[in-house]
């Protein structure tokens, strides 16, 4: 068994995934805009993500734009047959490298078309349909009309699966009624416990839930208390942050992003992190207990 096996597995569509992937946003430039400063060391990143046993690797087309698919593309075309990509679409950027709705069925019939074709690929495994309702956080409102088109793509053969981004309950069940949805991405970490009653719920049908951020994102996570856990369990903060994910329920897989390699493999460790049910009680108090 490899480190990244003891992070267990989970449906993920009609395939089984190891529960521990990785998020390529980082690979693109800063802002996650333009190339990456030192191109040979994403592509290292790449190639040890697929050494260390990884098989879901999340990205987008508007990482860049089209950098880090390049890239995906340039380390790892001809795939490996247990490889499962994931995308997501709805936005795009402009020359400034602010994130702009797309949502018109031109522009998502565009967007999975440039993910097909800068990934090398003929069928996307699974499409997240990110909302832009609140380009901050979820927020409600119809996303009706996206989903249809995303679900006639599936139709023709474009898409295989259909997930959905930065979204509320409703919008999930509402979304269930157009097309199934095999996976929920949202914002969620130690200190952003919003969606603690959606995991459960989607844990309950069986639907995976990917959250992004989870080490905090664009601001680490800081807490004395997580500080203090990691100490104890002689792990770094952000491996424990990850463990807590993997612990907090079955269903969660994780996506951690990276540019660099070291940060990869220690990452990767947090698959083989123990916690201790006394810590877990400290650990859940950051964000507070459970609803």
């Amino acid at each position: 068994m490899s480190l990244i096996d003891k992070a267990g597995t989970y449906a993920l569509g009609d395939r089984r995934v190891k529960r521990l992937g990785y998020g390529a946003m980082q690979l693109a430039g800063p802002g996650v805009f333009g190339p990456p400063r030192d191109p040979a060391r994403a592509l290292q990143v790449l190639e040890e993500v697929i050494a260390a046993g990884i098989d879901h690797i999340d990205t987008s087309d508007f990482y860049g734009p089209h950098v880090t698919n390049q890239l995906i593309r340039q380390a790892l075309h001809p795939y490996p047959d247990d490889l499962c990509i994931v995308t997501k679409v709805s936005a795009q950027r402009d020359e400034t490298g602010a994130w702009l709705p797309a949502l018109s069925p031109a522009e998502l019939t565009r967007a999975v078309e440039d993910n097909l074709r800068n990934l090398g690929l003929e069928q996307m495994e699974v499409v997240n349909l990110r909302s832009m309702l609140d380009v901050h956080g979820p927020a409600e409102g119809s996303l009706e009309a996206p989903l249809t088109t995303l679900a006639e793509l599936r139709e023709r053969g474009l898409i295989k699966h259909i997930g959905l981004s930065n979204v509320t309950a409703t919008q999930v069940a509402d979304g269930q009624k157009i097309v199934p949805i095999v996976c929920v991405q949202n914002q969620y970490n130690l200190a952003n416990r919003a969606d603690d009653a959606l995991i459960d719920q989607l844990a309950a049908d069986g639907i995976p839930y990917v959250p992004f951020f989870p080490l905090g994102g664009f601001t680490p996570l800081q807490s004395d208390t997580l500080s203090d856990v990691a100490r104890t369990l002689d792990a770094t903060p952000m491996q424990v942050a990850l463990a807590w994910l993997l612990k907090r329920s079955p269903n969660i897989l994780l996506i951690p992003g990276t540019s660099s390699p070291e940060h990869l493999q220690q990452n990767i460790q947090a698959a083989a992190l123990e916690i201790p049910d006394a810590q877990m009680a400290l650990l859940e108090n950051i964000g507070g207990a459970k609803k």
